[in-house]
């Protein structure tokens, strides 16, 4: 494996426990005041997250990309 998969892979990764944690935390306020657990409020939560996290992924990765494989 080369180092420019492996960064791939590691970045990718680490995106994914971000947004699962921020996903989480917003989720764990929502399922006290707002909605149930499996309602379309809490499947809602989680793709806005999803694409907020990915909008910021494809952001970054150029910066983290070029400073990594250089």
């Amino acid at each position: 494996m080369n180092k420019k998969t492996l960064v791939g892979i590691s970045y990718v990764s680490a995106w994914v426990i971000i947004w699962g944690t921020i996903g989480s935390l917003i989720d764990f306020y929502f399922l006290q005041s707002t909605y149930l657990p499996g309602s379309l409020g809490q499947f809602s939560t989680f793709i806005i997250t999803a694409l907020f996290s990915s909008i910021i992924a494809i952001y970054i990765f150029p910066t983290i990309n070029n400073k990594f494989i250089s």
